[in-house]
């Protein structure tokens, strides 16, 4: 009997030390980032059939997820734009390779003819 009270405590102690490795492992990831972008189009008809797919395509090859996008709602100031966008990356070197990429890049070029960008990384927080 006494074998059988053993067996159940360290069956116990070991599921209780999972759970605890488990917790600070989550408790340890990192925030994503977040990419705000505002955009002043001059072209919309431009934007929409020659950069938008080709910039969406590309985010989401780069695991770049899109969080929110349009023409957004002014609360206070003057906004540099005319057009929103918020893409949520793991890391800011996710984002960079992103934005470097061979596919990117000739997408935002494409883009510049019709659009000016101003973007910014912003780190996410734990909640």
């Amino acid at each position: 009997m006494k074998t059988g009270y053993a067996i159940v405590l360290a069956m116990l102690a070991g599921i209780g030390t999972g759970v605890v490795g488990v917790h600070s492992i989550e408790a340890q990831v990192k925030p994503p980032v977040y990419m705000v972008g505002l955009v002043d189009v001059s072209n919309a008809d431009g934007y929409a059939k020659e950069y938008l797919p080709r910039a969406r395509a590309s985010i989401k090859a780069h695991g770049g997820v899109t969080l929110a996008a349009g023409p957004g709602t002014v609360i206070e100031g003057a906004p540099p734009g005319t057009r929103f966008v918020i893409l949520r990356w793991d890391s800011l070197e996710q984002l960079k390779d992103w934005r470097d990429s061979l596919e990117y890049t000739a997408a935002h070029k494409d883009g510049e003819k019709y659009a000016k960008f101003n973007v910014v990384a912003v780190n996410g927080v734990q909640p």
